[in-house]
């Protein structure tokens, strides 16, 4: 790890504690108030784990695997997904709906580590940190698509992700920028150069723009009072991030050069 750089147990706590505290607030919020004002909150808890697991894809990435950050991502947002509805579904059926994002989140690290194992030893990818990263990457994106599902239908619960995120088809939405927000900033940023902050300045500015999409899906179904707030906290985030990542990036660059406008017209000589 170099000079400056966040840890992973740094990142995972931001990533876990962050997450579910806005995942929760969200969920009290708007029940205690009978309102959608609060969904935001869940949206700020996602982008926090696509910050986490964007560091979890540049690390074991960093092994050779640019290109095949898409598939080790797309797994890992697929297992995510299973996770986030089975562990609510299990969650309703005991009773206990309350620990939905905790079940859901066990059974993520249960999916991913088993992936991981597969991935190591029986592909036989022989990366050391395979396993730990396969289970960083699959609970990362388990709070992520429970976070922007949470932003969309207000709340937590089995019945409501079901009816309102899953069978109006939002879950796909959520699925793509979601995963997008979490695997782009490593493979725009890949190479000699890249550094963790200017990665995860990056993933936090796509966190906000997955955060936009999932505002404007929640108006769609709470209205105003549910994309409002929502909408102004994420143009806002990623118009920060996304400078502070262009700031880093002239930082980082040997020079700078202006190429013009692409021509119109190929020129013939």
């Amino acid at each position: 790890m170099a000079e400056g750089e966040r840890s992973p147990r740094q990142l995972l706590a931001i990533g876990v504690v962050g997450a579910l505290i806005g995942i929760y607030l969200a969920n009290y919020l708007n029940s205690w108030t009978s309102t959608a004002w609060f969904s935001f909150f869940a949206g700020l808890g996602a982008v926090l784990a696509v910050f986490w697991g964007a560091d979890a894809v540049r690390r074991v990435a960093s092994y050779g695997l640019g290109t095949g950050v898409p598939s080790i991502g797309m797994l890992s947002i697929g297992a995510g997904q299973v996770a986030v509805l089975l562990g609510l579904a299990a969650a309703k059926y005991y009773g206990v709906e309350y620990v939905a994002p905790i079940f859901a989140l066990i059974l993520a690290a249960i999916i991913g580590i088993v992936n991981g194992v597969m991935a190591r030893r029986v592909i036989r990818m022989n990366i050391a940190i395979m396993e730990r990263s396969m289970t960083e990457i699959a609970m990362a994106a388990s709070l992520i698509i429970l976070g922007f599902s949470t932003v969309i239908a207000g709340s937590f619960t089995f019945d409501k992700i079901l009816s309102y995120v899953v069978a109006s088809g939002f879950i796909i939405a959520v699925f793509i920028v979601g995963g997008m927000a979490m695997l782009h900033p490593f493979n725009a940023c890949l190479g000699p150069d890249e550094r963790q902050k200017r990665t995860l300045n990056l993933a936090l500015s796509t966190g906000f723009i997955a955060m936009l999409v999932s505002g404007i899906a929640a108006g769609a179904i709470n209205g105003v009072q549910a994309a409002v707030p929502t909408l102004i906290i994420a143009i806002f985030g990623w118009i920060i991030y996304y400078l502070r990542f262009f700031g880093d990036t002239k930082e980082d660059a040997a020079v700078l050069l202006s190429t013009g406008l692409i021509p119109s017209e190929e020129e013939v000589a």
